[in-house]
């Protein structure tokens, strides 16, 4: 491990640069990378796309702080939102991450298994990986968290943590 001056390290081993007065994550290896934002924007160009919500809105791939955990997040820029679900709950977030560019595929999964190129999206406070998933759920396709452990993915939905046995998980390409 190295350290360089001018940026941070967070426990979720990302190197972070200041980059425009935003955070852009110079750790990963696979083409994409992390900025900071908030709900009143601005939102940068080149998102990951994660979905649709039941208006049409898309929803972008993200990740936000809760409880001591990095959980994978929608993001809804027309709406200035993001959720993320944690305890049975759906959270806005007002601070949060989102994944921008990089190369990726959605792979079909289920019962908390998450295919081969599978990106670590968070961590649990125990140190367990979390990852992107998105299902189809009352006219959405929505993005959330698989957690293997629990054996679904977990989706922000209308105010609730709702499960899907069956889901699809963001991959490498």
């Amino acid at each position: 491990m190295s350290y360089i001056t001018g940026k941070i390290k967070c426990p979720l081993a990302c190197n972070y640069a200041n980059w425009q007065t935003s955070f852009v994550n110079t750790g990963n290896s696979f083409g994409g990378c992390w900025q900071h934002c908030n709900i009143d924007g601005p939102f940068p160009t080149n998102m990951v796309r994660a979905g649709v919500d039941a208006d049409g809105s898309v929803i972008f791939a993200g990740r936000a702080f809760h409880e001591g955990e990095m959980i994978p997040a929608k993001v809804i820029p027309s709406k200035n939102a993001c959720y993320i679900c944690y305890g049975g709950e759906e959270i806005m977030k007002e601070d949060f991450e989102v994944l921008r560019q990089g190369d990726f595929v959605w792979e079909f999964a289920a019962n908390g298994v998450v295919p081969d190129g599978a990106v670590k999206m968070g961590a649990t406070v125990d140190g367990e990986p979390l990852y992107m998933g998105r299902a189809l759920h009352c006219g959405t396709q929505t993005p959330g968290k698989v957690h293997s452990s629990h054996g679904c993915l977990y989706i922000p939905f209308e105010g609730a943590e709702i499960s899907h046995a069956e889901y699809e998980v963001l991959c490498l390409k």
